[in-house]
């Protein structure tokens, strides 16, 4: 049995100062850090004790943050990996959400949602979004061990939970995986059928 448990950072700046987030480096708030305690502490029930687990993380510090009280508790470290990243709203990023608000040309209802501008200079398509998420999971389940902990954030679980079921690319156009800040998803892949399941999505028990 594989399984992957994925974690969505919890509260973090940008989410009280309503600065738009994506590659901005904003950090937990004091009430983020206890949540991702919390977070640690399910996933250590989660995780059998004696099995070897591989814990990786997106590179920017709230996801840092939360992947090393998740390590602290699993006696690992987590490997950082860049892909796992949020989406990039280019030079919104930092800002009020209102400034991206009234910038933001939304994609159309049909046809090619994947490579559409939204009108903000350096922000990624959803194309460029998914191909680097699809890649970090392959570059994930290429490694060894059956127990992958993976922390990434709200927009990226979309395509994290996309890559495991091998959703074609040019399917997720109109794809989204509601999330909560500091929510667990649980994906399972079985010995015999080596069917993948999404066993459990964005649960919160643990936060209360």
């Amino acid at each position: 049995m594989r399984r992957l448990y994925v974690v969505t950072h919890p509260e973090a700046e940008h989410h009280l100062s309503g600065q738009v987030g994506g590659w901005w480096d904003s950090a937990l708030t004091e009430r983020g850090l206890r949540q991702a305690d919390a977070v640690a502490a399910r996933v250590r029930e989660l995780v059998p004790a004696d099995a070897a687990v591989g814990l990786h993380s997106s590179d920017l510090t709230r996801t840092v943050q939360t992947a090393e009280a998740i390590g602290a508790r699993l006696g690992v470290r987590p490997s950082l990996l860049p892909g796992l990243r949020e989406k990039s709203y280019g030079v919104a990023e930092g800002r009020p959400q209102a400034w991206l608000d009234a910038r933001f040309v939304p994609p159309p209802p049909t046809g090619n949602r994947l490579d559409h501008a939204e009108g903000i200079e350096g922000a990624e398509t959803r194309r460029e979004f998914a191909v680097r998420a699809y890649a970090a999971v392959d570059r994930i389940l290429a490694g060894p061990g059956a127990h992958h902990v993976v922390v990434t954030h709200g927009f990226a679980l979309t395509f994290v939970v996309c890559a495991w079921i091998g959703m074609p690319l040019e399917s997720v156009g109109h794809v989204n995986v509601r999330s909560t800040s500091g929510g667990i998803t649980l994906l399972e892949e079985d010995d015999f059928f080596a069917n993948r399941s999404v066993v459990r999505l964005d649960d919160v028990a643990h936060l209360g």
